[in-house]
C-alpha cells in the first residue's frame, strides 16, 4: 500500500489530510483490541468533506491509520502539548485514553523507528515537494492542514468543542493575512462556532512547514465532526445535506486563501 496519495494542482494553496486514512498492515490489525481495531480516532470522510471545494487545489492525503503512526506529530516523539494528555507518535491509547494494543502487543522502540521510516518520512517527503512546486511557481505556498475530531473528549479537552478551531502556534506559522481572512468567515459563519489558537494551535506539519519568511505559510484546521457525520459514532456516516452549510464556509475559506497568495497581499 502506498503510504500517500498526491493529486496535483495549480492553486497556491495544499491541502494535506493526515490522518483520514483507514489502512494498516494485516499484523498490526492483528495486534489491536477492540477498542483500537473500531478506529474511532479517524478524521472520517475528510476528503470527502473537502472534494471539490477549490477547484486546482494539491492534496497530499496519508492512506495509513494514525494507529499505526501519527503523521502530525513531532518524528521525534517530542509532545506538541506539554504538560496536556495527548496521543504519541506511534500511539498507545485512544483519545479517551483507553489501550488500543492486545496486552504485550504495543510497538517496540525498534518497530517506532520502521514504522516512522517506511510510513511518517514518505508522507512528509511528498508533503514538502508539493510544496517546493508550489512555492516555485507562485512564490509563496500555503499549506491547508485538514483535521476533524469528535466534539466532546473529556480526556483531551473540556466541554464541547467549538465547530472551527483555527490553529496558527499563536501567528507564527503564517502571515496575518491569512489568519484574519480564516478567522473572518468563521466568525460570519451563522450557527457555527469558532476559536482562534484554542485547545488545538497546529500540529507538527503545521509548525514544521509554515514558515512565512521563506513563502511557506501553514494554517491547521480542526473541525467538530458534529457538524457533518450524521452521528459521531460508528458506522460514522457522512451526510451530504447536513454537511452542505459547513462546507460552503470551508470552501469560501479556501478560495479567499486563494485569492490571497494570487494576489500577494498576504500581510
Amino acid at each position: 500500500m502506498q503510504p500517500f496519495v498526491v493529486t496535483q494542482g495549480d492553486s497556491p494553496v495544499i491541502l494535506g489530510m493526515p490522518h483520514g486514512g483507514t489502512w494498516l498492515p494485516d499484523d498490526l490489525t492483528a495486534r489491536l483490541n477492540p477498542t483500537g481495531r473500531a478506529l474511532a480516532d479517524t478524521d472520517w470522510h475528510i476528503a470527502a468533506l473537502y472534494q471539490g471545494l477549490l477547484p486546482g487545489a494539491t492534496v497530499v492525503a496519508s492512506t495509513v491509520h494514525r494507529y499505526a503512526i501519527d503523521a502530525n506529530r513531532d518524528p521525534a516523539g517530542v509532545s506538541l502539548y506539554p504538560g496536556q494528555n495527548t496521543t504519541t507518535l506511534c500511539p498507545l491509547t485512544d483519545f479517551d485514553g483507553n489501550p488500543i494494543w492486545q496486552p504485550g502487543q504495543p510497538p517496540s522502540e525498534d518497530e517506532v523507528r520502521a514504522r516512522r521510516a517506511a510510513f511518517h518520512a514518505p508522507y512528509h517527503a511528498a508533503l514538502q515537494a508539493e510544496i517546493d512546486r508550489v512555492r516555485a511557481r507562485h512564490g509563496v505556498a500555503i499549506l491547508y492542514d485538514c483535521h476533524s475530531i469528535r466534539s466532546r473528549i473529556p480526556f483531551l479537552f473540556d466541554g464541547l468543542l467549538p465547530v472551527f478551531s483555527i490553529g496558527t502556534n499563536g501567528g507564527e506559522t503564517c502571515a496575518h493575512g491569512i489568519e484574519a481572512a480564516t478567522l473572518t468567515r468563521c466568525a460570519e459563519a451563522e450557527g457555527f462556532t469558532h476559536v482562534l489558537n484554542g485547545r488545538f494551535k497546529g500540529g507538527w506539519s503545521t509548525r514544521h512547514y509554515g514558515q512565512p519568511a521563506k513563502g511557506v505559510h501553514a494554517i491547521q484546521m480542526e473541525l467538530a465532526q458534529r457538524a457533518y457525520l450524521t452521528a459521531e459514532a460508528a458506522p460514522w456516516a457522512y451526510d451530504p445535506a447536513h454537511a452542505a452549510p459547513l462546507r460552503a464556509v470551508l470552501g469560501a475559506i479556501l478560495s479567499d486563501l486563494d485569492t490571497l497568495a494570487r494576489s500577494g497581499a498576504l500581510s
